[in-house]
């Protein structure tokens, strides 16, 4: 499988010129639209947000409360012509130590549609992984203020959101059977050493050979209920310096290869006002050559289920569980779990206004940073903790 996705990441190379040559071909056949006539679509949004945390540090330095929590963005969309289309998303966020409001292209596109079951988009492209990777970056497409974290981690939103490369997909009805939408992706991505760094291991450089998926989602007959599946194939080749006495681990320089395969099973049913979803993942990651002490091949767990519905037009209550193993062999112990109970209230004041409050109880430490808890080990920090966030979006 890995092999047939190495070769579909050396083939991605050649799709944006593909792309070009056959909407070239088909110029003639389409229709341009006038430039008076083009309605460049603008929408933005500006989300402040809070964070207060019971007992250890999450996300920022929360245990005093933290309002490094911010994020805005202003996106464009224009049709060129009939089938082609363009896109672009500035963004900005403050998290914690995270981008401190450096703004960046989040993504960007060309998108040629030949049919409703054929397109081509070549460019930065949200991923399709699980239901709700490639919306994670809409508040207002959500009722919880924090997806569930064990599969849409906010601290790997800048390398997780969208690849640099191209996309096919399409959507294919059949007669009693539903609808089909497919997605399949190859390129790269972006990461920043800075953020894997840590008190032992000082990252210095980090690049990304290929990055790799599909998504499959079935909207079935019945009406609301949609499963499918995601799989992806990545592979992180690491260069850094280990500090003395990290464990299992010889001090000093260090350039290691980690690839990794990643699913995820999903299902979603939605009846007038009320949204049922659950997840269930693995994410295997090994070491490329092996280290003597260390643990070659790491299988982590993560699930959840979630619910929510619109009481009226201006309330929606949510609930979900989220459960993080990092290792499924390694299951004792708080730095080895993270069980996660959110609970949220959305407010619309309005169609462009947007609040929400939410509670989180915390059993476990395996989602807390040791930088952000004084270098701790997560084995010592505190095992229950309360999460308060509180968050505005104002959108367009």
């Amino acid at each position: 499988m890995v092999t047939t996705l190495r070769s579909i990441a050396r083939a991605a190379v050649f799709l944006p010129a593909v792309v070009s040559l056959l909407a070239a071909r088909a110029e003639a056949a389409e229709v341009a639209i006038p430039s008076a006539a083009r309605q460049v679509e603008v929408h933005g949004f500006v989300s402040p947000g809070a964070i207060l945390t019971t007992k250890n540090n999450w996300l920022a330095r929360s245990k005093k409360g933290s309002f490094e929590f911010t994020e805005v963005g202003l996106n464009f969309t224009v049709p060129l012509t009939e089938r082609l289309r363009t896109g672009v998303q500035l963004f900005a966020r403050d998290l914690g130590p995270f981008d401190n409001y450096t703004p960046r292209a989040d993504w960007f596109y060309l998108d040629y549609r030949f049919d409703d079951w054929f397109g081509l988009r070549a460019g930065r492209v949200k991923i399709p992984f699980g239901l709700y990777n490639d919306s994670s970056d809409i508040d207002a497409a959500r009722v919880p203020v924090l997806l569930p974290q064990s599969l849409y981690s906010v601290t790997n939103r800048d390398f997780l959101l969208a690849q640099t490369g191209a996309e096919v997909y399409g959507r294919v009805r059949g007669p009693g059977v539903g609808a089909f939408e497919y997605r399949i992706y190859a390129g790269t991505i972006f990461v920043d050493p800075a953020t894997q760094s840590t008190s032992r291991l000082a990252v210095s450089s980090i690049e990304v050979p290929y990055v790799v998926g599909q998504r499959l989602l079935w909207e079935t007959p019945l009406e609301g209920l949609r499963v499918g599946g995601s799989l992806q194939a990545i592979r992180l080749d690491m260069t850094s310096v280990v500090a003395p006495g990290t464990p299992g681990v010889p001090a000093g320089p260090l350039a290691i290869g980690v690839p990794g395969v990643l699913w995820v099973g999903s299902a979603e049913y939605v009846y007038r006002d009320l949204l049922l979803a659950a997840e269930y993942s693995r994410w295997t990651v090994r070491l490329d050559p092996p280290l003597p002490t260390v643990k070659s091949r790491v299988v982590s767990e993560r699930a959840y289920v979630m619910g929510a519905y619109h009481v009226t037009s201006w309330l929606a209550p949510g609930l979900y569980y989220s459960l993080y193993f990092p290792d499924v062999d390694l299951r004792a112990g708080r730095e080895h779990v993270q069980h996660d109970i959110a609970a949220t209230l959305r407010f619309d004041v309005n169609a462009h206004w947007i609040v929400k409050a939410e509670a989180h109880y915390m059993g476990g430490t395996a989602l807390l940073s040791e930088r952000l808890n004084g270098d701790r080990p997560l084995s010592t920090l505190e095992p229950s903790w309360g999460v308060f966030l509180l968050k505005t979006t104002a959108h367009f």
